[in-house]
């Protein structure tokens, strides 16, 4: 018996990554979008994520939450799709993945809150300097059109978000290696069909103090 997949999220969320994943994987899925401070807060929603923040997703009786673990998941969860590499060949997958969820998104947070960290703090945190960050990831990036091989993964669904959002708000600096490498992920059909229902949602779902 097929497991329902329902993806929880909001429009102006993270949970854009996941229904970018959940098209290219092109399996049936449910969306429930939820309000910030009212349904995410919710005793019922606590239940699948007792943060009370999204994206999450539950697969039949399986339920994940964060959204690198919810894209690796998916990628595992329906290999068809090719979202993967083989196990042997997951090193640089495995990598950028969590080098998005963990160095990136720390040191755009650390930035956003004005935070100027000393070289001790830099220790500490793990994370690095914002702009040791990117460079970083634009050598990687470099001459390349995908971050895990010679095949489109999930790194990149998440990886590309960060750069493709980052870039459109300002938390990250337009670079070359960058903006070539988000053009090309932003034209896939998939990307272009979450965004279209994502938009489409807006209206309904602003943000907390935008309903005016």
């Amino acid at each position: 018996m097929e497991r329902e997949l329902i993806l929880y999220t909001n429009p102006y969320s993270r949970g854009g990554i996941v229904h970018w994943m959940l098209e290219e994987i092109g399996a049936p899925y449910r969306v429930e979008y939820l309000e910030y401070g009212k349904s995410m807060k919710a005793p019922d929603y606590l239940t699948i994520n007792p943060m009370g923040k999204v994206p999450a997703i539950r697969h039949g009786e399986v339920v994940v939450t964060e959204a690198a673990a919810i894209c690796a998941y998916l990628a595992d969860a329906f290999p068809e799709a090719g979202l993967a590499p083989p196990p042997a060949e997951r090193g640089a997958y495995y990598r950028w993945l969590f080098f998005a969820a963990g160095p990136l998104e720390t040191a755009i947070g650390l930035q956003a809150c004005g935070v100027e960290m000393s070289a001790d703090q830099e220790m500490q945190l793990g994370c690095g300097r914002l702009a040791t960050v990117l460079d970083v990831l634009a050598d990687a990036l470099r001459g390349r059109r995908y971050l895990a091989g010679e095949r489109f993964s999930a790194a990149d669904v998440y990886v590309g978000s960060h750069l493709g959002w980052g870039m459109q708000f300002g938390t990250i600096e337009r670079r070359p290696e960058f903006e070539h490498y988000w053009q090309a992920l932003a034209q896939r059909p998939a990307h272009r069909h979450s965004m279209e229902q994502i938009e489409a949602a807006m209206p309904e779902y602003p943000l907390p103090g935008a309903e005016a």
